[in-house]
């Protein structure tokens, strides 16, 4: 599977995250249709533990009007699937079953192993590394972080989830606007908390995927080692929101969490030992190949 696109039916992955909601459709291995919206469902999470009566009703929504839009745009197949909030909110359960009615279409919660293998898969589709070669793949959320260490060949064989991300860190250390020196590094301590008994096998390369990755390589540029994350860090403690847009073209809300994902991606890179290098794909891609390869096989 690694590496290969599956199918010319277009196929579609509504992915229910800490801070948006997104729908993405792809055929041939490429995306067709794409479509996201800001909920915040962490930062709810966060402050209640679960996700209030209105905001499941405006998520149903959101995934409603998504779903029908893959439709729309010739999806045969659509999956619903819910990242951490399913699994950190006392009512995911509740969530997900809400989901499925809205859409019509299968749900489920993935769990952090889950999560973490389907964007392994889809920056491994994306990327030109030899079939044997032990890459890592990092994704920090908003909710969670996972790090999946692997190979084509081999497929993975180490994980590790944290349930710490940039949205949750953020609403619980790094609020202020700009966050601060001591705040960081109030934050930092909190990553390595979380850290504690993370032993990794060691790859020969490190790809970084998600929104905290993209963003801090166009506030830096290039490859993410230590001195450039630490760099990033010390400058983002002192920027305000409305600079990072101003300068660096980085949206509000990405704007909002940047300093909480360079911290959670800088713990990450000190223990695989190798600069990260940020990669296109991840989990929804990674969602799309699989989806495709099961109506393959029950064709």
């Amino acid at each position: 599977m690694w590496g290969r696109h599956h199918g010319g039916v277009p196929v579609g992955v509504v992915d229910v995250g800490s801070n948006t909601v997104r729908v993405q459709v792809a055929a041939d291995g490429r995306t067709v249709f794409s479509e996201r919206e800001l909920l915040r469902l962490g930062a709810d999470i966060e402050l209640h533990g679960a996700i209030p009566r209105e905001k499941l009703q405006s998520t149903a929504a959101v995934v409603a009007r998504f779903a029908a839009d893959a439709r729309a745009a010739g999806a045969e197949s659509i999956e619903v699937l819910i990242a951490s909030p399913g699994r950190q909110a006392a009512n995911g359960a509740e969530l997900a079953q809400v989901l499925a009615t809205a859409s019509g279409c299968p749900t489920r919660i993935l769990s952090a192993a889950e999560e973490g293998q389907l964007a392994f898969l889809g920056a491994l589709s994306c990327a030109g590394t030899p079939s044997g070669r032990v890459v890592a793949v990092v994704d920090v959320g908003g909710g969670s972080a996972q790090v999946v260490i692997g190979s084509r060949k081999q497929g993975p064989v180490w994980w590790r989830s944290i349930d710490l991300g940039s949205q949750r860190l953020t609403s619980r250390l790094l609020q202020g606007d700009p966050p601060g020196h001591a705040a960081i590094a109030t934050a930092r301590e909190e990553v390595e908390r979380y850290l504690e008994d993370f032993d990794p096998r060691q790859p020969r390369t490190a790809f970084a995927v998600g929104g905290s990755a993209r963003a801090l390589k166009r506030f830096m540029g290039g490859r993410l080692g230590a001195e450039e994350l630490d760099a990033a860090i010390d400058r983002l403690a002192e920027m305000r929101i409305s600079e990072l847009g101003k300068d660096h073209g980085i949206g509000e809300e990405r704007a909002r969490t940047l300093a909480a994902g360079a911290v959670i991606l800088a713990g990450l890179q000190r223990r695989l030992g190798t600069p990260l290098r940020v990669q296109r794909g991840g989990l929804r891609e990674g969602a799309l190949i699989a989806l495709a390869a099961e109506r393959e096989l029950a064709a």
